[in-house]
């Protein structure tokens, strides 16, 4: 999920992951070099133990978490989703161009699908078997969390748009019409017409009083898939760094950044990279008061179930906006130094779309002018 258009953007393997998290943990917290977020690789997720750049690393996590928890589910299903969703990415399912966003890349989705899979994980662990989700709901919330930013992705036979981020608006429309037709050549056509309302909870293009869901179960993977798209997004060990370098040039692309109102009127909403930086804090404030702890009901906290009652993505998103805070006070922008990675289709993806970038810019300033 992207930020709003309108205005306001470990469980690893068995125990030997949590066993490995917590005892970094601890020497860090004693004062010993430890899980500390300056030692976390890049492209590693929070606990820095699955390579979520890798769709062999998030799917081994991933099929595991859900074979230990539910061992009756199919887990044949989830891994075909898995290749089908490295098809569609990398440009190699028919019909499609592959992902060519910088911020909404092949590693986002991936890492979403994992905190998903430890969100569905801990509700269940903490809810009575009446109220537990069970292997189905899992599996196509699963499903989902992997193809959710599906709308970026180009059509072969759509002309015009020169890169994803131009469908950012309508993306979780284009994701739910994406997965009309691919649950159902899954096994799980019953499921299709839910899905497809699930996954408006990581958008802004359906009020969230507009989706339609008859069965609170389903409503609740739709807040797990919420929460674990902004989780993984903004506990990114680069968060910071990719807002200013990838999610800008996506907000110019999308005619967010700067556009052009039906008066003529000239309006910019992010001049820059580090004008989405400055305004991180505030937009944090208000989805975690309308979105983590409002509509979605602090499922968030579901993750602590694995991790011995401690939250490892709340921490790294806290880590991140204290650090950002810092930035801002001294205004020492050179502190943000990572290059972070993007797992795209294309070549010279990240040129690409700064270029485009730089001629929508020019286009828009020159409409302005005239």
């Amino acid at each position: 999920m992207s930020r709003n258009p309108r205005g306001v953007g470990f469980f690893n393997s068995g125990n030997r992951g949590l066993a490995a998290y917590t005892a970094a943990h601890n020497k860090n917290k004693a004062g010993k070099q430890g899980f500390a977020m300056q030692f976390r690789r890049s492209d590693y997720d929070v606990t820095n133990t699955v390579q979520v750049s890798s769709v062999a690393a998030v799917r081994r996590a991933v099929v595991e978490l859900f074979a230990q928890h539910w061992p009756k589910g199919n887990v044949e299903q989830l891994e075909v989703a898995f290749r089908d969703f490295e098809r569609l990415f990398t440009g190699q399912y028919p019909g499609y161009l592959g992902c060519d966003t910088l911020y909404h890349d092949l590693q986002h989705s991936l890492d979403d699908t994992l905190a998903m899979a430890r969100l569905l994980a801990g509700h269940d662990r903490s809810h009575a078997p009446a109220q537990q989700l069970g292997a189905t709901r899992a599996l196509v919330g699963l499903i989902t969390a992997l193809f959710h930013d599906a709308g970026y992705i180009r059509q072969s036979n759509e002309s015009g748009p020169r890169n994803g981020a131009e469908f950012t608006r309508i993306h979780v429309s284009r994701g739910a019409e994406f997965l009309a037709a691919y649950l159902p050549q899954a096994g799980l056509a019953q499921w299709a017409p839910i899905a497809t309302q699930v996954i408006h909870f990581t958008g802004y293009e359906v009020p969230f009083d507009q989706i339609r869901l008859d069965d609170p179960l389903d409503r609740r993977i739709g807040h797990l898939l919420g929460t674990g798209d902004l989780l993984a997004q903004m506990a990114d060990r680069c968060y910071l760094e990719k807002c200013r370098d990838y999610l800008y040039p996506e907000f110019v692309l999308a005619g967010i950044a700067v556009s052009t109102s039906d008066s003529g009127r000239f309006n910019v909403q992010y001049g820059s990279g580090l004008d989405v930086l400055r305004q991180t804090p505030t937009f944090f404030a208000e989805i975690r008061r309308t979105r983590l702890d409002g509509e979605f009901g602090g499922a968030y906290r579901y993750v602590e179930a694995l991790f011995d009652g401690r939250n490892p993505y709340m921490e790294a998103i806290e880590s991140h906006l204290k650090y950002l805070r810092e930035i801002m006070r001294t205004q020492r922008w050179s502190l943000l130094r990572r290059t972070p990675t993007t797992v795209t289709w294309e070549r010279n993806s990240v040129q690409n779309a700064r270029m485009l970038a730089r001629d929508r810019l020019r286009q828009a300033m020159s409409a302005a002018r005239a």
